[in-house]
């Protein structure tokens, strides 16, 4: 096993009670530790998340390969898939182990292989089994536990069914609930349309913070820029954004400016004389030339231990969104990353070609 990261002495609530927290959700085949990396990189106070990993695997599996990770990348969350309290309970002790900040349970995704295990959004029917697996892992880890859900599936009343378990997973001492303000319709829409389809309901959310003042309520789906997140978290603890933070990583510079630090609770950084872009991006050049020379370096030693340079620069491609240069960017990286023996070398093009578009415009202004 590798070593270990040396955490502090974790609490009950260490990542909660700090001020307001923006996180990336967990996403399957995206929030890889490769991705987490690079987020890091990016911003140091925003809360990352593994993909959905199943407890089953975690018991059974390669447990380095499954929960290994970069010390850079706390804080970390794992997002654990089960519905089996005993084997929750025993993958959430094993994660603690590994030094992870947070156990976050799925009650969420639609997909099909977690319908066919009945978990992820399914278990928002059988709200006392979720309470049950919270419990369990309650009892065994020190670190924060807590749910992400939906809120209905299918024909559910959102207003008695997201009531419901939230009620029933406070009880069982969850110390926190991200909300995903849709319902997932389990039959008759793909997991990609259960994510754009089905209404939002944020004010059901913004409701449900009402009624529970003294838990920790954070808002997922549908959030697309750092200003619109910061408008529709007025009145709750949190936000989350996936996918529009995921192709537009570059937003990710601007996070620490509004959010503290969730472990150690350090202030919102004063980003006065940091010139930022309408998108939200930095725009000093060196920043990104620092970026630029971190990826490579990592790029570099996860070649030198057998793996590819896309599996790195895969999750690069949404930087630099409305930059000149962007699109060369973007095909350096889509294309050349690719080609058998690629190396670092195709993260300095990339990024060069941006700086020179730079250059030319601020030479034609």
């Amino acid at each position: 096993m590798q070593e270990l990261p040396q955490m502090p002495e974790k609490s009950g609530n260490s990542l909660y009670g700090k001020g307001p927290i923006f996180a990336v959700a967990p996403m399957v085949d995206w929030t890889d530790r490769h991705y987490r990396f690079f987020a890091r990189r990016l911003s140091q106070h925003a809360l990352l998340y593994t993909e959905m990993i199943v407890a089953d695997a975690i018991l059974r599996g390669d447990r380095d390969k499954l929960l290994g990770y970069d010390a850079s990348e706390h804080p970390l969350v794992l997002q654990l898939g089960g519905n089996d309290p005993r084997k929750m309970a025993e993958a959430a002790r094993i994660a603690e182990e590994f030094g992870y900040d947070e156990i976050n349970m799925n009650v969420g995704c639609p997909s099909d292989r977690v319908q066919s295990g009945t978990f992820g959004a399914c278990l928002m029917q059988e709200p006392g089994m979720v309470a049950e697996c919270v419990a369990a892992m309650k009892a065994v880890v020190r670190v924060p536990v807590t749910v992400k859900c939906r809120i209905g599936v299918d024909e559910q009343d959102p207003e008695v069914a997201l009531r419901d378990l939230v009620s029933r997973v406070a009880d069982a001492g969850t110390d926190a609930v991200w909300v995903h303000a849709r319902k997932a319709w389990l039959q008759g829409l793909s997991p990609k349309e259960n994510r754009d389809i089905p209404p939002l309901d944020y004010a059901l959310v913004h409701q449900l913070k009402l009624e529970n003042p003294n838990l920790f309520i954070g808002l997922n789906g549908g959030l697309q820029t750092l200003s619109q997140s910061l408008e529709e978290m007025k009145g709750l603890d949190g936000v989350m954004l996936g996918r529009a933070a995921y192709h537009d990583s570059a937003m990710l510079t601007a996070v620490d400016g509004f959010f503290p630090h969730p472990l150690t609770g350090a202030a919102a950084l004063d980003h006065k004389g940091v010139d930022f872009s309408e998108r939200g991006h930095r725009l000093d050049l060196s920043f990104w030339a620092e970026i630029r020379d971190v990826m490579a370096d990592y790029a570099s030693g996860h070649i030198a231990n057998g793996g590819r340079l896309a599996h790195v620069t895969r999750h690069m491609v949404g930087l630099f969104q409305g930059w000149p240069g962007a699109r060369r960017y973007r095909q350096i990286l889509s294309s050349d990353a690719t080609r058998q023996g690629a190396g670092p070398e195709v993260i300095h093009a990339a990024f060069d070609a941006v700086f020179e578009a730079a250059a030319t415009k601020q030479a034609a202004e």
